[in-house]
């Protein structure tokens, strides 16, 4: 293959120079609040914040979502198991969201899915029960994704191929919606920045500044090449997900845990039949197994076990391993689960308020409160209320007693509801329009990956292969993503190592397609600039 990295344009700053420019701008400048973690909590807060008219910076010890939040089930769905505990108006919430996602802030993003819950003789759940419930979890929706209702067998087995059938006495269909969690994350920080937020990645905080008792800022350690800095703000907002007690603890050295961690772990299997609709297995009265149709792929999990190590190990293990792949056997037909099919296993941590009982049953909150410094600190959340979350973790900020923003800041209840992500278009007319163009010269499976996963902004990632054409060659024969990907997550996206992009950027790791050749040649681009 010819040399596929393109040199930097005449004039145009390199990635290192713009991480410098970035860090002179957060040391020189005095900020109303500081962010200080790029999850789903810290993405939201920031570009809410930055829309209310706060100047907002926002700090991550790694890559933007790149622990916890691009860990999960991939889903944006009104929660069905809440009906079992009678939390209707939380589904309804949760139904709201995400047809607000879906159809006004990231169609480009979300995608629909329809899921099958298979009912088994001697299951957990009986058909009756079943229907009843997702008959009612459409309602809660308006019925706006259709009716929850019971099929029989035959017809679920025309779907899915790989269903189980012995022993199932029916399947109960309804509705949701998925999306890749990192594209959603990283098109939530341009948003951010785009309202004015200045933003860095990979640049951890090793402690606190104090003004007469009072939090008023961070010191700052760029990982990547160990510059050190700080960052002045009014306000600080701890929203470092797993280890938000750890920076409570900076805080206040004797502050007790405010939360404690639960480890979900997920399986990705290479598909060997079409999956039309997600499956959804009770395996006891409480908990799901899911087995979802993902990039290409079939996502399995998940597990809910107790975790007290170190954030940054989590692993998924061959226990997590074995137990997803036994789980997923309920409903899928063995010969699907082999181990050869697997590509990648990975796992992330809930974060949820401390207290007594068991993690799955813990309640899935959001917890805000204020330190003996005046930090604040938030922990929990959820990806199909993370507009939500955010908006109100905004609000709490303007009602702290004295707070130091609130005279700075719009309204909460004054700020556009639903200001869509960057690239926002049909991805169905993004690809029509890519494979119309004779300039284009992309396969339609590229074309089509483009679309969904950066929507508008897909045009501009075709023309790069336009003007260099290397950089449309594939980066792996089997996989969909382009050479020019990598040039956009570098120069448009944040993306400083071969992690960001495998991992987060594109789905060449989630595919098992980030062998050796292709890591050493993603490593070298993101120096050549």
């Amino acid at each position: 293959m010819n040399n596929p990295y393109p040199t930097a344009a005449a004039g145009a700053s390199t990635a290192a120079e713009r991480r410098t420019e970035t860090r002179d701008r957060l040391a020189a400048s005095d900020y109303d609040l500081l962010v200080v973690g790029g999850g789903i909590l810290g993405t939201s807060v920031a570009w809410h914040a930055a829309q209310s008219g706060l100047r907002v910076a926002m700090v991550d010890a790694g890559d933007f979502a790149g622990a916890t939040s691009s860990a999960s089930s991939k889903l944006v769905h009104g929660g069905l198991r809440y009906l079992q505990t009678g939390a209707v108006r939380l589904v309804a919430e949760n139904h709201h969201e995400r047809r607000v996602l879906s159809r006004d802030v990231a169609p480009h993003l979300v995608n629909p899915l329809t899921f099958h819950l298979p009912v088994y003789r001697g299951g957990p759940h009986g058909a009756a029960k079943l229907g009843a419930g997702v008959f009612a979890y459409s309602a809660l929706s308006a019925f706006g994704d259709g009716v929850g209702r019971v099929i029989s067998p035959a017809r679920a087995a025309a779907v899915n191929p790989a269903l189980r059938t012995e022993n199932l006495k029916a399947v109960a269909v309804y509705h949701d919606h998925q999306m890749n969690d990192a594209r959603v994350a990283v098109m939530t920080v341009r948003a951010a920045v785009a309202s004015g937020a200045t933003v860095l990645n990979h640049a951890e905080v090793t402690g606190l500044r104090f003004t007469r008792g009072r939090v008023t800022g961070a010191d700052v350690r760029d990982r990547l090449d160990g510059t050190e800095f700080g960052v002045s703000a009014r306000l600080v907002l701890n929203a470092s997900g797993p280890w938000v007690d750890h920076l409570r603890r900076m805080e206040n050295p004797a502050a007790e845990p405010s939360v404690r961690l639960s480890k979900g772990a997920h399986v990705v299997l290479r598909r060997t039949v079409p999956w039309r609709a997600a499956m959804a297995t009770p395996v006891d009265k409480f908990r799901i197994t899911f087995a979802l149709p993902w990039e290409d792929q079939l996502l399995l999990g998940t597990t809910d076990e107790p975790y007290e190590g170190d954030p940054g190990e989590v692993r998924a293990t061959e226990g997590d391993i074995a137990q997803i792949l036994d789980e997923a056997a309920l409903a899928v037909r063995g010969e699907h689960l082999s181990r050869s099919l697997l590509t990648y296993a990975f796992a992330g941590l809930r974060v949820l308020p401390a207290g007594p009982g068991g993690v799955a049953s813990a309640r899935r909150e959001t917890v805000v409160s204020e330190g003996s410094g005046g930090m604040l600190s938030v922990a929990g959340g959820k990806w199909t209320t993370y507009r939500h979350i955010g908006r109100t973790v905004l609000d709490k900020l303007a009602k702290l007693p004295g707070s130091p923003v609130a005279e700075d800041m719009a309204p909460v209840g004054d700020l556009v509801r639903r200001v869509p992500l960057p690239g926002v278009a049909n991805p169905n007319a993004v690809a029509h329009r890519l494979l119309a163009d004779p300039a284009t010269d992309l396969s339609q499976d590229t074309v089509r990956h483009l679309a969904t996963h950066y929507g508008a902004l897909a045009f501009e990632i075709a023309d790069l292969a336009r003007r260099d054409p290397a950089l449309g060659e594939r980066i792996h024969p089997e996989g969909p993503e382009i050479w020019a990907q990598v040039v956009y997550a570098r120069d448009r996206e944040w993306a400083a190592t071969a992690d960001d992009v495998l991992r987060r950027r594109t789905t060449l790791t989630v595919r098992g397609l980030d062998t050796e050749e292709v890591r050493a040649r993603v490593a070298d681009l993101l120096r050549q600039d």
